[in-house]
């Protein structure tokens, strides 16, 4: 029997610096590979898997996201990170607790992701309350690789050598969060945020997970990527896309 979790967060502040012109002028999440923009292919994968509500925390051209939503008859809202260009991901997703209820989980995803419906599927489906997704082997040149002990979070880190002999898979930017866990990681990342808000939510996830485990689940062959900068855009253009939506039919 899987979880029923109605709401997601989307991390949506980022700069998108990498991608030079195409980062100044719109989010990633509004980048175009198909028809609609991959954060639009988001939205429409979230509601075939059951989500009823979207929460996306955006920063920069934050206008370009209050517009998507005033479009989405109520399904996604808005939450702006104000200091986005100080502050990392961790903190964006600390300030989605000002829209999600005490007992609310929630998937969490990142907004310059294309992927496979079943990235969400799986989630949906495993008992767990608590999943962090992962992939075999992309060769993407960018991967973040996850260590794991007895099946839950050790550590992340795109240097292999940084992490232990215990490396599952990659991490591909897709989880479920239950509130229980949500509240441990605010927590833990209070205290990071003592030294500066500049905190990804990989970091603060991983110091949550010393008290708090952390299920992670691999998915071997999932088609996904992530896209900051042109080589990933080329890349998930020409390599992945297409395996994203031969998944779909």
């Amino acid at each position: 029997m899987g979880t029923n979790v109605g709401t997601a967060v989307i991390l949506a502040a980022g700069m998108g610096t990498r991608l030079k012109d195409m980062g100044r002028e719109a989010p990633k999440g509004f980048l175009r590979l198909g028809a609609k923009t991959i954060i639009e292919e988001s939205l429409d994968k979230l509601r075939c898997c059951g989500a009823r509500r979207v929460i996306l925390v955006s920063g920069h051209l934050s206008g370009m996201y209050d517009e998507l939503a005033a479009e989405t008859d109520g399904f996604a809202v808005t939450i702006k990170n104000e200091v986005f260009a100080a502050s990392g991901s961790g903190y964006s997703l600390y300030l989605a607790r000002r829209l999600l209820a005490p007992d609310e989980d929630f998937f969490l995803l990142e907004s310059d992701l294309i992927y496979e419906r079943r990235a969400l599927e799986v989630l949906r489906e495993d008992p767990r309350p608590d999943i962090i997704l992962l992939s075999g082997k992309t060769s993407s040149g960018d991967e973040v690789y996850v260590e794991t002990r007895g099946g839950n979070l050790v550590a992340m880190a795109k240097d292999r050598a940084a992490l232990g002999p215990g490396i599952e898979g990659e991490l591909v930017g897709i989880s479920k969060i239950s509130a229980r866990l949500y509240t441990a990681y605010c927590v833990a990342v209070e205290r990071l945020f003592k030294t500066s808000l500049e905190v990804e939510y990989e970091a603060g996830l991983t110091e949550t997970a010393k008290t708090c485990p952390i299920p992670c689940r691999l998915v071997p062959d999932l088609a996904w990527a992530e896209i900051d900068d042109e080589r990933h855009l080329a890349r998930a253009r020409e390599l992945v896309y297409a395996k994203t939506i031969e998944a779909e039919i």
